[in-house]
């Protein structure tokens, strides 16, 4: 799992996510064994927070 350090949890990003690999409470955490690196998340971050 990846912790985003950056992130400052506004979930934002959660809903983008086609494999559901991205939960939010607190910072939000990928798992990345469900994370195919679309990027859909990168683009939706207002912060710039996740990086492939």
């Amino acid at each position: 799992m990846k912790i985003l350090e950056c992130c400052v949890g506004c979930g934002t990003c959660v809903p983008f996510c086609p494999n559901g690999a991205i939960t939010s409470i607190g910072n939000a955490e990928i798992e990345c064994e469900k994370c195919t690196k679309c990027g859909l998340c990168v683009s939706y971050c207002p912060l710039n927070a996740i990086k492939n």
